[in-house]
């Protein structure tokens, strides 16, 4: 399997989040992608590809043109108001039922527009690194398009949180809305994006709720209780031409093991096989691990090794878009599996 990444995307380096009301390093650091190339290598059996170039134009498909502006301009904007000594963090926020529409002219205000929470800081080489994960998984599409089975686009900064106009969980560009996309501007009539990171995809979902071409399902912890919080609800089914075309399967908080999580999976990749799609992209975030400091599933080492092989089954071309995941001892070690375990079904 050919793996797609670039060391652009480790000039993305935000110093801190707020977790639990104080500031703590971030854990969407570049560190994980080293855990996970180190794993890669010493398994073997992983073919490493450099991106193509794309530009941003590929990621004004899924996101607004001011938006995107404002990702590339931010940091300069931001630094001669305040210097470089600190990220570009929000600290005030726009509820929408308050929201007049009006796009602030200051930095700051800006940045809160832009974000719903205070997880997606911005650095000097944030735009840079954003473009370059766009990359990794547009190259993806075009590699599966040319005949690759499967490929992992290793992303970095993730980006399922990511909605048309709005940053935050980490996440900046939609690296797997923005592969779906290309699969369908480049012929595909239907697209499936099956996301099992622990925390639902709400980004993705907003880009693709009222559309039928592309089947979002995800599998993830109750937002009752966890991040995101507002979305992600099982009612939560699409609208206009998209009803019926999302599925959210939250799971609950702290007794989620492999015996609640496989019958969620199974009912996603059932679903997954009636819609018949041309591409499947899978948002692999390795956030449902036991030992993983921000999440509450417990599932092991060979369970990513079930999930890889029951992906494998549909026989769906595949791209697997990396997202979550911070229990970097093992992050590397899990995202192996997942794709031994996809691979091991197809053999």
């Amino acid at each position: 399997m050919k793996v797609i990444y670039t060391e652009k995307q480790r000039l993305h380096h935000v110093r801190f989040e707020f977790l639990n009301g104080e500031a703590t390093p971030c854990f969407e650091k570049p560190e994980r992608a080293d855990m996970v190339l180190n794993a890669l290598n010493s398994h073997g059996g992983f073919t490493m590809v450099e991106p193509n170039s794309y530009g941003d134009a590929p990621i004004r498909w899924v996101h607004t043109d001011d938006y995107v502006d404002f990702l590339a301009s931010c940091w300069d904007q931001w630094v001669e108001a305040f210097g470089d000594v600190h990220d570009a963090s929000p600290y005030c926020f726009a509820p929408a039922r308050h929201l007049r529409n009006r796009i602030p002219k200051d930095i700051e205000g800006r940045l809160g527009y832009y974000s719903f929470d205070m997880t997606a800081a911005i650095t000097a080489g944030s735009w840079k690194a954003i473009v370059a994960a766009t990359e990794c998984a547009l190259t993806g599409v075009d590699l599966i398009k040319q005949g690759e089975h499967a490929a992992f686009a290793l992303c970095r900064p993730p980006g399922h949180h990511a909605a048309p106009d709005l940053m935050g969980g980490y996440c900046y560009a939609n690296n797997a809305a923005i592969a779906a996309e290309s699969f369908i501007r480049q012929g595909a009539k239907r697209v499936a994006v099956l996301d099992i990171d622990y925390h639902h995809g709400n980004g993705t979902q907003s880009i693709f709720y009222d559309r039928s071409d592309v089947l979002f399902a995800s599998i993830h912890g109750d937002p009752d209780y966890d991040y995101p919080h507002y979305l992600g609800f099982a009612d939560e089914e699409g609208e206009g031409e998209g009803l019926g075309f999302n599925l959210n399967l939250p799971l609950p908080l702290n007794t989620t093991d492999w015996s609640v999580y496989e019958p969620a999976l199974v009912t996603a990749l059932a679903r997954i096989a009636e819609y018949q799609p041309q591409a499947l992209i899978i948002s692999l975030g390795m956030d449902t691990f036991a030992d993983d400091p921000i999440s509450y599933f417990k599932l092991l080492r060979n369970d990513y090794t079930k999930i890889g092989w029951m992906i494998g089954l549909l026989n769906i071309p595949t791209l697997f878009v990396f997202e979550g995941g911070y229990a970097v001892d093992d992050l590397g070690h899990n995202t192996v599996a997942v794709l031994d375990g996809f691979n091991k079904a197809l053999a």
